[in-house]
Protein backbone atom coordinates (compact mmCIF):
# COMPACT_ATOMS: atom_id res chain seq x y z
CA UNK A 1 0.00 0.00 0.00
CA UNK A 2 1.06 3.60 -0.42
CA UNK A 3 0.24 5.02 3.01
CA UNK A 4 0.14 3.64 6.54
CA UNK A 5 -3.33 3.13 7.96
CA UNK A 6 -3.00 6.12 10.30
CA UNK A 7 -1.70 8.52 7.63
CA UNK A 8 -3.26 11.86 6.73
CA UNK A 9 -2.62 14.33 3.92
CA UNK A 10 0.24 16.72 4.79
CA UNK A 11 -2.03 19.75 4.46
CA UNK A 12 -2.97 21.99 7.37
CA UNK A 13 -6.78 22.26 7.72
CA UNK A 14 -8.26 25.70 7.12
CA UNK A 15 -10.09 26.38 10.37
CA UNK A 16 -12.43 29.04 9.01
CA UNK A 17 -13.43 27.18 5.83
CA UNK A 18 -17.17 26.55 5.48
CA UNK A 19 -17.52 23.01 4.11
CA UNK A 20 -19.77 20.00 4.45
CA UNK A 21 -19.33 16.31 3.65
CA UNK A 22 -21.13 12.99 3.48
CA UNK A 23 -20.61 9.34 2.70
CA UNK A 24 -22.68 7.98 -0.17
CA UNK A 25 -23.17 5.07 -2.54
CA UNK A 26 -22.99 5.58 -6.29
CA UNK A 27 -24.21 3.24 -9.02
CA UNK A 28 -22.23 2.96 -12.26
CA UNK A 29 -23.74 2.45 -15.70
CA UNK A 30 -22.87 -1.26 -15.60
CA UNK A 31 -24.89 -1.71 -12.40
CA UNK A 32 -21.99 -1.70 -9.96
CA UNK A 33 -22.64 0.02 -6.62
CA UNK A 34 -19.61 1.49 -4.88
CA UNK A 35 -18.75 3.61 -1.86
CA UNK A 36 -17.78 7.25 -2.17
CA UNK A 37 -17.13 10.27 0.01
CA UNK A 38 -18.30 13.74 -1.00
CA UNK A 39 -17.02 17.06 0.38
CA UNK A 40 -18.01 20.49 -0.85
CA UNK A 41 -17.54 24.18 -0.04
CA UNK A 42 -20.68 25.99 1.04
CA UNK A 43 -19.74 28.77 -1.36
CA UNK A 44 -19.33 27.19 -4.79
CA UNK A 45 -16.48 28.03 -7.17
CA UNK A 46 -17.58 25.81 -10.04
CA UNK A 47 -14.50 23.58 -9.66
CA UNK A 48 -14.62 19.92 -8.72
CA UNK A 49 -12.32 16.90 -8.55
CA UNK A 50 -12.60 13.10 -8.48
CA UNK A 51 -10.06 11.51 -6.11
CA UNK A 52 -8.74 8.08 -7.10
CA UNK A 53 -7.12 6.20 -4.19
CA UNK A 54 -4.19 3.84 -3.98
CA UNK A 55 -4.59 0.05 -3.78
CA UNK A 56 -6.62 0.18 -0.53
CA UNK A 57 -9.55 1.89 -2.18
CA UNK A 58 -11.56 4.43 -0.23
CA UNK A 59 -9.78 5.12 3.05
CA UNK A 60 -9.66 7.78 5.77
CA UNK A 61 -6.68 9.45 4.05
CA UNK A 62 -8.73 10.15 0.92
CA UNK A 63 -11.76 11.32 2.85
CA UNK A 64 -9.55 13.86 4.61
CA UNK A 65 -8.03 14.88 1.28
CA UNK A 66 -11.51 15.50 -0.11
CA UNK A 67 -12.19 17.84 2.81
CA UNK A 68 -8.89 19.66 2.22
CA UNK A 69 -9.93 20.24 -1.40
CA UNK A 70 -13.33 21.53 -0.29
CA UNK A 71 -11.59 23.95 2.08
CA UNK A 72 -9.85 25.60 -0.90
CA UNK A 73 -13.12 25.79 -2.82
CA UNK A 74 -12.90 22.59 -4.88
CA UNK A 75 -15.80 20.16 -4.53
CA UNK A 76 -14.48 16.59 -4.25
CA UNK A 77 -15.63 12.99 -4.48
CA UNK A 78 -13.27 10.18 -3.44
CA UNK A 79 -14.30 6.75 -4.71
CA UNK A 80 -13.76 3.11 -3.82
CA UNK A 81 -12.60 0.49 -6.35
CA UNK A 82 -13.99 -2.71 -4.91
CA UNK A 83 -17.77 -2.59 -5.05
CA UNK A 84 -17.83 -5.48 -7.52
CA UNK A 85 -15.81 -7.84 -5.31
CA UNK A 86 -15.95 -6.53 -1.71
CA UNK A 87 -19.36 -4.86 -1.62
CA UNK A 88 -20.16 -1.50 -0.08
CA UNK A 89 -19.90 -2.29 3.63
CA UNK A 90 -17.26 -0.86 5.95
CA UNK A 91 -13.94 -2.72 5.89
CA UNK A 92 -11.48 -3.13 8.72
CA UNK A 93 -7.78 -2.36 8.79
CA UNK A 94 -7.06 -6.03 8.05
CA UNK A 95 -8.75 -5.85 4.63
CA UNK A 96 -6.71 -7.92 2.15
CA UNK A 97 -6.83 -5.61 -0.85
CA UNK A 98 -4.46 -7.56 -3.10
CA UNK A 99 -6.93 -10.09 -4.53
CA UNK A 100 -9.46 -7.30 -5.10
CA UNK A 101 -6.97 -5.12 -6.95
CA UNK A 102 -6.19 -8.05 -9.23
CA UNK A 103 -9.90 -8.41 -10.07
CA UNK A 104 -10.36 -4.78 -11.10
CA UNK A 105 -10.54 -4.04 -14.81
CA UNK A 106 -10.05 -0.85 -16.76
CA UNK A 107 -13.62 -1.18 -18.03
CA UNK A 108 -14.95 -1.34 -14.48
CA UNK A 109 -12.70 1.43 -13.19
CA UNK A 110 -13.70 3.61 -16.14
CA UNK A 111 -17.39 3.08 -15.38
CA UNK A 112 -16.88 4.10 -11.75
CA UNK A 113 -14.83 7.19 -12.66
CA UNK A 114 -17.46 8.20 -15.19
CA UNK A 115 -20.20 7.85 -12.56
CA UNK A 116 -18.31 10.01 -10.07
CA UNK A 117 -17.77 12.62 -12.78
CA UNK A 118 -21.47 12.61 -13.63
CA UNK A 119 -22.38 12.94 -9.96
CA UNK A 120 -20.27 16.07 -9.62
CA UNK A 121 -21.40 17.59 -12.91
CA UNK A 122 -25.09 16.70 -12.89
CA UNK A 123 -26.32 15.25 -9.60
CA UNK A 124 -24.66 17.04 -6.68
CA UNK A 125 -26.31 20.32 -7.56
CA UNK A 126 -23.42 22.58 -6.63
CA UNK A 127 -22.73 23.99 -10.05
CA UNK A 128 -19.52 22.18 -11.04
CA UNK A 129 -18.38 23.73 -14.33
CA UNK A 130 -14.83 22.39 -14.53
CA UNK A 131 -13.78 18.91 -13.46
CA UNK A 132 -10.40 17.39 -12.61
CA UNK A 133 -9.17 14.01 -11.44
CA UNK A 134 -6.31 13.25 -9.10
CA UNK A 135 -4.90 9.96 -7.87
CA UNK A 136 -2.09 8.29 -5.99
CA UNK A 137 -0.02 5.22 -6.96
CA UNK A 138 -2.61 2.94 -8.63
CA UNK A 139 -4.89 5.96 -8.59
CA UNK A 140 -2.17 8.11 -10.17
CA UNK A 141 -2.10 5.79 -13.16
CA UNK A 142 -5.89 5.82 -13.23
CA UNK A 143 -5.89 9.64 -13.09
CA UNK A 144 -3.58 9.86 -16.10
CA UNK A 145 -5.76 7.38 -17.99
CA UNK A 146 -8.96 9.25 -17.12
CA UNK A 147 -7.78 11.81 -19.70
CA UNK A 148 -8.78 9.25 -22.34
CA UNK A 149 -12.40 8.75 -21.23
CA UNK A 150 -14.12 11.62 -23.01
CA UNK A 151 -15.33 13.18 -19.76
CA UNK A 152 -14.61 16.77 -20.73
CA UNK A 153 -12.02 17.06 -17.98
CA UNK A 154 -10.21 20.33 -17.39
CA UNK A 155 -7.09 18.48 -16.27
CA UNK A 156 -5.67 15.36 -14.59
CA UNK A 157 -3.20 15.19 -11.69
CA UNK A 158 -1.28 11.99 -10.97
CA UNK A 159 0.94 11.35 -7.96
CA UNK A 160 3.57 8.64 -8.53
CA UNK A 161 1.38 6.63 -10.88
CA UNK A 162 3.34 4.11 -12.91
CA UNK A 163 3.49 5.72 -16.36
CA UNK A 164 4.78 2.70 -18.24
CA UNK A 165 4.82 -1.06 -18.12
CA UNK A 166 2.24 -3.57 -16.90
CA UNK A 167 0.02 -3.16 -13.84
CA UNK A 168 -1.79 -5.50 -11.45
CA UNK A 169 -4.82 -5.36 -13.72
CA UNK A 170 -5.41 -4.61 -17.40
CA UNK A 171 -5.00 -0.83 -17.34
CA UNK A 172 -2.96 0.38 -20.31
CA UNK A 173 0.33 2.19 -19.81
CA UNK A 174 -0.23 5.97 -19.86
CA UNK A 175 3.00 6.52 -21.82
CA UNK A 176 1.61 4.36 -24.63
CA UNK A 177 -1.75 6.14 -24.95
CA UNK A 178 -0.84 9.83 -24.62
CA UNK A 179 -2.07 10.32 -28.16
CA UNK A 180 -5.63 9.90 -26.85
CA UNK A 181 -5.28 12.30 -23.90
CA UNK A 182 -7.85 15.09 -24.04
CA UNK A 183 -6.77 17.57 -21.35
CA UNK A 184 -3.73 19.06 -19.57
CA UNK A 185 -1.63 16.80 -17.33
CA UNK A 186 0.19 17.43 -14.07
CA UNK A 187 2.39 14.52 -13.01
CA UNK A 188 4.17 14.53 -9.64
CA UNK A 189 6.88 11.98 -8.89
CA UNK A 190 9.51 11.39 -6.23
CA UNK A 191 13.17 11.69 -7.13
CA UNK A 192 14.00 8.83 -4.73
CA UNK A 193 11.09 6.55 -5.70
CA UNK A 194 12.46 3.00 -5.70
CA UNK A 195 9.58 1.72 -7.82
CA UNK A 196 9.37 4.33 -10.58
CA UNK A 197 12.79 5.09 -12.07
CA UNK A 198 13.52 8.56 -13.38
CA UNK A 199 14.00 7.01 -16.82
CA UNK A 200 10.32 5.97 -16.83
CA UNK A 201 9.27 9.48 -15.78
CA UNK A 202 11.38 10.96 -18.57
CA UNK A 203 9.83 8.59 -21.11
CA UNK A 204 6.40 9.79 -20.01
CA UNK A 205 7.51 13.42 -20.29
CA UNK A 206 8.93 12.77 -23.76
CA UNK A 207 5.75 11.02 -24.88
CA UNK A 208 3.63 13.96 -23.71
CA UNK A 209 5.95 16.37 -25.50
CA UNK A 210 5.27 14.50 -28.74
CA UNK A 211 1.54 15.30 -28.69
CA UNK A 212 -0.28 18.64 -28.45
CA UNK A 213 -1.20 18.30 -24.78
CA UNK A 214 -0.23 20.86 -22.16
CA UNK A 215 1.71 19.10 -19.43
CA UNK A 216 3.94 19.58 -16.41
CA UNK A 217 5.95 16.66 -15.07
CA UNK A 218 7.53 17.38 -11.67
CA UNK A 219 10.15 15.31 -9.87
CA UNK A 220 10.32 16.30 -6.21
CA UNK A 221 13.98 16.01 -5.14
CA UNK A 222 14.93 13.21 -2.73
CA UNK A 223 11.27 12.27 -2.19
CA UNK A 224 10.31 8.58 -2.03
CA UNK A 225 7.15 6.91 -3.26
CA UNK A 226 4.16 8.06 -1.16
CA UNK A 227 5.99 11.12 0.17
CA UNK A 228 2.73 13.13 0.29
CA UNK A 229 1.97 12.05 3.85
CA UNK A 230 1.78 13.90 7.16
CA UNK A 231 3.87 11.16 8.78
CA UNK A 232 6.80 11.86 6.46
CA UNK A 233 7.63 15.22 7.98
CA UNK A 234 11.11 15.21 6.45
CA UNK A 235 9.45 15.67 3.04
CA UNK A 236 7.10 18.46 4.08
CA UNK A 237 8.87 20.92 1.78
CA UNK A 238 8.22 18.65 -1.22
CA UNK A 239 4.63 18.09 -0.10
CA UNK A 240 4.05 21.83 0.24
CA UNK A 241 5.45 22.34 -3.25
CA UNK A 242 3.21 19.61 -4.67
CA UNK A 243 0.09 21.08 -3.01
CA UNK A 244 0.94 24.54 -4.32
CA UNK A 245 1.39 23.13 -7.84
CA UNK A 246 -2.00 21.43 -7.64
CA UNK A 247 -3.68 24.68 -6.66
CA UNK A 248 -1.96 26.59 -9.45
CA UNK A 249 -2.92 23.91 -11.97
CA UNK A 250 -6.59 24.03 -10.95
CA UNK A 251 -6.53 27.83 -10.91
CA UNK A 252 -5.01 27.92 -14.40
CA UNK A 253 -7.43 25.42 -15.96
CA UNK A 254 -10.57 25.75 -13.85
CA UNK A 255 -13.75 27.73 -14.30
CA UNK A 256 -13.74 31.42 -13.43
Amino acid sequence: MCFDLDSDPPIRPLADAAVDHESLTLRAADGNSFRAFHAWPLETTGRAIVILPDVRGLHHYYEELAIRFAEIGVEAVAIDYFGRTAGIGDRGDDFDFGPHVAQTTWAGLSADIERAAKYLKDDAGHGARSLFTTGFCMGGRNAFLSATLGLGLSGVIGFYGWPGGPSRNDTPAPTEVVGTFECPVLGIFGGADQGIPITAVQQFRDALASVPIEHEIVVEPDAPHSFFDRKQAEFQKQSDDAWARIQRFIEAHGAN
